[in-house]
């Protein structure tokens, strides 16, 4: 199911906190409204949400980046790709794919995971596998 409050504020970006400018200073103003506490909340939500979806080895990388809006703009930089890149990735996966060998040294599970993973991935590039 599709919360649709969560995905606006990802898309639109976050609204609080408010900001208000006196002569040249900008002051961060408190959270006062219910609805500023709401939306607080779903900004968090949304963020936390974006994060659980990044891999682990690339968590560092994102976790300065505070605004949802931001960090799915960044994500979608770092992991989208143009075609080229696309092209380039599906063959060197397929290459990987076909060299595929089950060392004696491995166990059966880590293997099985290894090439799970790599399936997953050529799948994911809109590879179709026979």
């Amino acid at each position: 199911m599709i919360d649709y409050a969560l995905w606006e504020v990802i898309e639109n970006g976050e609204t609080l906190p408010k900001t208000q400018v006196v002569e040249g200073v900008t002051t961060v103003m408190p959270i006062t409204a219910t609805e500023d506490n709401a939306t607080r909340r779903l900004e968090v939500k949304d963020r936390s949400n974006l994060m659980m979806g990044i891999p682990n080895e690339h968590q560092l990388k994102f976790n300065s980046i505070k605004d949802a809006k931001l960090l799915l703009e960044a994500i979608e930089k770092r992991f989208g790709g143009n075609e080229a890149t696309k092209k380039t990735q599906r063959n060197l996966l397929k290459q990987q794919y076909e060299n595929f060998t089950a060392p004696s040294s491995k166990m059966l599970d880590q293997t099985f995971d290894r090439l799970q993973k790599l399936m997953s991935q050529l799948e994911l590039l809109g590879e179709k596998l026979s």
